[in-house]
């Protein structure tokens, strides 16, 4: 497992709350299968699902992001040329780390930051690896994975609000991490993961960088997605993650953005982020009803087909809202 199930306990999902809100129905598809969404605030940009799913596609192409692969190294050479593009300033962290099995891996960790003046600043991150292997297949275990859910689906989400963030520039301070070699762990040991993460949290790429608050995307890609509150975010980050949840009921995807919690302590990105460098940080993870990740979860099965536009646009969108009318109003 990638984010490892610290604790677990029901689901507290009440009858009414499997019922969808009557603000979804202020959301129509067109022909694309993206949203149309009717709250959008000036000065917010409206998000662009084809381009998140274009740079979903684009990180796919270049097959699983394995470290020690070429294909970690070209997707590696992509993501920074995309953020060398719009971000003022781009910091990027060349190091190796020691894998599950003692093995030497090369982490490649890339933050574009905008604003870099400004005091205030929040964290935007995800990880761009992939598995080396699908260990939840039902019928091979030992084959590789696409990744376009679990891992593709945040970094191309961060990618289009980099586009925007260039084109109109926040009042906010605002850095764009995009983390390494965080789904190589072993599942029996949660210290296993997130090691690109850890290494930042240690080594920022500012001396003394901090943030108000963070937001982990994590598979926020896939058909019927929905978005709880997951316990060591409502731990560490409850007020941010609440004003986000809010944003994206406001603008139309509460179908999506659930506010009941899953009971479950996810090892995922934000933990170092919080514990390490102490950033209040959330997460945006997708999660069942049935107390299970999606099913295509490390699996042959999180390829381009899973991938919806309205699932990015429901989180790009809320990220945009947030940055541009709220980013520090929780």
């Amino acid at each position: 497992m990638r984010k490892a199930l610290i604790a677990l306990t029901a689901l507290a999902i009440t009858a009414g709350a499997c019922q969808q809100n009557s603000k979804t129905g202020e959301n129509s598809n067109d022909s694309t299968g993206a949203s149309k969404v009717d709250k959008i605030e000036a000065p917010v940009p409206a998000f662009s699902a084809d381009s998140a799913y274009a740079y979903t596609e684009k990180q796919v192409s270049f097959g699983p992001r394995i470290p020690n692969t070429p294909a970690q190294t070209k997707c590696a050479d992509w993501l920074i040329s995309s953020l060398k593009k719009w971000a003022d300033t781009v910091y990027i962290q060349r190091t190796t780390v020691i894998g599950p099995k003692g093995e030497k891996l090369p982490c490649i960790n890339i933050i574009g930051s905008f604003n870099p003046a400004a005091k205030q600043r929040v964290l935007l991150l995800a990880h761009w690896d992939t598995r080396p292997h699908a260990d939840e297949d039902a019928f091979d275990k030992t084959k590789k994975l696409d990744g376009a859910d679990d891992g593709a689906s945040g970094v191309a989400v961060l990618l289009e609000a980099a586009r925007h963030f260039h084109a109109q520039k926040p009042d906010a301070g605002v850095d764009i991490l995009l983390v390494d070699v965080e789904d190589y762990g072993d599942p029996a040991n949660d210290n296993t993961f997130c090691l690109g993460t850890q290494y930042w949290a240690k080594n920022p790429h500012v001396p003394g960088y901090t943030a108000n608050y963070g937001i982990l995307l994590d598979m926020v890609g896939a058909r019927g997605s929905q978005f709880y509150m997951e316990q060591a975010s409502k731990q560490y980050a409850l007020g941010p993650m609440k004003m986000f949840w809010d944003a994206a009921n406001k603008v139309g995807f509460s179908d999506i953005f659930r506010y009941e919690d899953y009971g479950a302590y996810i090892t995922d990105d934000h933990i170092p982020v919080n514990t390490i460098a102490k950033i209040p940080t959330f997460d945006v993870l997708a999660w069942q009803a049935n107390g299970h990740f999606p099913a295509h979860w490390h699996t042959t099965n999180d390829n381009m087909t899973v991938i919806d536009k309205r699932t990015l646009q429901a989180v790009g969108q809320t990220i945009l809202q947030v940055i541009y009318t709220q980013p520090f109003s929780y």
